[in-house]
């Protein structure tokens, strides 16, 4: 398991942050609407209907972490951050950067 001082967490957290950050401005733009004047056929048309749609979907995703990570990272340095709630044993880094909402290690998550 990976150890890392608090300084080096938090800049974990700050780099994923905006690398989340930016791929909501990529989803944001992606999800923009086709103008109707593009002429595309129906199904090229239904296909980009149904590709906004889960893009948008993996917006929602996307900023659903963002605001999550901004979380943890107030939490960074506080006694209690990065310790699994059920087993007290630390969590790891990876883990708290990919599920920042996650209280509990993989073990007890499952």
């Amino acid at each position: 398991m990976e150890q890392l001082s608090n300084d080096q967490i938090r800049e974990r957290i700050l780099k994923e942050i905006s690398k989340t950050e930016r791929i909501i401005e990529e989803y944001k733009e992606m999800t923009k609407p086709v103008a109707p004047e593009n002429a595309i056929g129906r199904l090229s048309r239904m296909d980009a209907i149904n590709n906004k749609a889960v893009t948008e979907s993996a917006l929602r995703q996307a900023e659903d972490k963002l605001n999550k990570l901004k979380f943890v990272l107030t939490k960074v340095g506080q006694p209690e951050f990065g310790i699994c709630k059920k087993c007290g044993q630390p969590i790891p880094v990876g883990r708290i950067l990919l599920m920042p909402q996650s209280f509990f290690c993989v073990k007890c998550a499952s």
